[in-house]
């Protein structure tokens, strides 16, 4: 699809509403991590250089339509102002946006007051998308982990104004056309986690667009059971079993290959430095759970990496936060950011555990695109519009 970027457009004396992610963790009224507001920081920055006056428009929290202080985007002021080096003037209400003051004229950068507050946000409504657009000139999306919500500054009001995504959304647009608009072949998706339920509409999508599908983590153990091997004491969803089936059947109908535990790692306990075998994937004894793949499940994995021009990770391969049982996903991410890092390799990771997985790995800095996003990554990846990202089509 067809959207325009701010290289685009004229923005010199322009007012610029910019949507960004700002949704930063904060303890006593201090940002924890500063890593979405950092992201910000080059679509500002760009907006500037151009002539244009940035004024910033985010959420906090779910306040749901009132005024709660606790989320007020004041806390977030200082840390804001040291990401862009420069001052930026707070404004507490849209009153206040609509009738600025000589401060806020003459102010480089302009924060609203956390636009959640207002029940015309999350209803997506029309006359507050207006008032809104009336506020400035230009409409600029730079976030995307909130384009899968149709919220009055995320879709409506991309239609009362000529609209554009800021450097993050198109960085990551990019990077997931890249893994799954226009790839280049042979695609590796590598999917663990938890559950097969929360990740149907994923699976179901990816094994019509992907080359091979590796499923990791306790979805794996669902897998294995729908084939009926015996998975002792593991996380499985025995009612997934029926489901796990259909989706290996459409894989094969897609020529999708996937790739399940070949051997697995087994304990008698979820803890630090349990006593733990490894076994062949059919040989999981009763009184055992799996905690993580074996070795030569990942000697399978890294030579499907090997042979791939495309990388797609959401999920660890197994119980990922103790060790042994990251050596799996250690393993594999390490060799998937040796082959990018050597440009043999394009690959797009997301997702909250991912994330932590692949810091954890020490493999993250290699991919070749890292999503913070969340929800929307999932939806994209699902096969989902994400309404903030439809309303930028030209």
């Amino acid at each position: 699809m067809s959207w325009k970027t701010l290289d685009e457009m004229d923005l010199d004396g322009k007012t610029v509403l910019c949507r960004v992610d700002i949704n930063v963790p904060v303890e006593n009224g201090r940002v924890t991590d500063t890593t979405r507001i950092d992201r910000i920081v080059p679509t500002v920055r760009d907006i500037l250089a151009k002539g244009g006056k940035p004024m910033l428009i985010a959420h906090f929290g779910r306040p749901k339509g009132k005024v709660v202080d606790e989320m007020s985007l004041r806390q977030v002021l200082p840390a804001l102002q040291a990401a862009l080096g420069c001052k930026v003037q707070f404004i507490e209400t849209l009153e206040g946006a609509e009738t600025p003051t000589e401060e806020a004229r003459a102010a480089d950068v302009l924060l609203l007051e956390n636009i959640r507050f207002h029940p015309g946000e999350e209803a997506n409504d029309e006359d507050f998308a207006a008032r809104l657009a009336g506020l400035g000139d230009i409409y600029c999306n730079d976030a995307f982990s909130a384009a899968h919500r149709a919220h009055a500054s995320t879709e409506a009001l991309a239609r009362h104004l000529p609209a554009c995504a800021g450097r993050l959304m198109q960085a990551e647009l990019e990077a997931l056309e890249a893994a799954l608009g226009h790839p280049q072949r042979p695609v590796v998706a590598v999917v663990g986690g938890a559950k097969v339920s929360t990740k149907l509409d994923l699976l179901g999508n990816l094994v019509e667009k992907v080359d091979t599908l590796v499923i990791g983590g306790g979805m794996a153990n669902t897998f294995l059971a729908a084939q009926g091997l015996n998975v002792g004491k593991s996380l499985c969803e025995h009612e997934m079993a029926n489901t796990a089936r259909e989706i290996m059947a459409k894989a094969g109908a897609a020529g999708c290959d996937i790739l399940l535990p070949a051997d697995v790692v087994v304990a008698g306990e979820f803890a630090a430095g349990a006593a733990h075998e490894t076994v062949p994937a059919h040989a999981c004894p009763e009184d055992r759970m799996i905690l993580d793949a074996g070795a030569q499940s990942v000697a399978r994995i890294t030579a499907a990496l090997d042979g791939a021009k495309t990388l797609i990770w959401n999920g660890p391969l197994g119980a990922f936060e103790i060790a042994p049982f990251d050596a799996a996903t250690n393993a594999a991410a390490r060799h998937a950011a040796e082959l990018s890092r050597a440009g043999r390799l394009v690959s797009v990771a997301g997702g909250g555990d991912t994330v932590a997985a692949l810091n954890k790995a020490g493999a993250a800095e290699d991919f070749t695109y890292i999503s913070t996003a969340g929800g929307a990554f999932l939806e994209w990846m699902e096969g989902k519009t994400l309404p903030g990202v439809a309303a930028l089509g030209g």
